[in-house]
């Protein structure tokens, strides 16, 4: 492996690190927006960062979350 493909390779784990970042910013922002409006502006910066994401893998990860955040809340609610 030549110097020049390591390079690429770490540049490439490193933007794959950053994107992950912020679709995981994106989602907690997505969980707690209040209206359809807000929503539609998270899904644009969304297919901004992760054009190939469609919104149904987006949202199914954002489902997952939201049962995640439901059983902390009641874990906390009973302390």
């Amino acid at each position: 492996m030549g110097r020049e493909h390591k390079k690429r390779r770490s540049m490439k784990i490193k933007q794959a690190q950053v994107r992950h970042a912020k679709l995981k910013k994106l989602r907690k922002k997505y969980v707690l927006a209040k209206n359809e409006s807000e929503k539609e502006l998270i899904w644009e910066k969304v297919s901004k960062v992760a054009p190939w994401l469609t919104k149904e893998e987006f949202l199914k990860a954002v489902k997952d979350n939201k049962v995640t955040l439901k059983v902390v809340k009641k874990k906390d609610s009973k302390k």
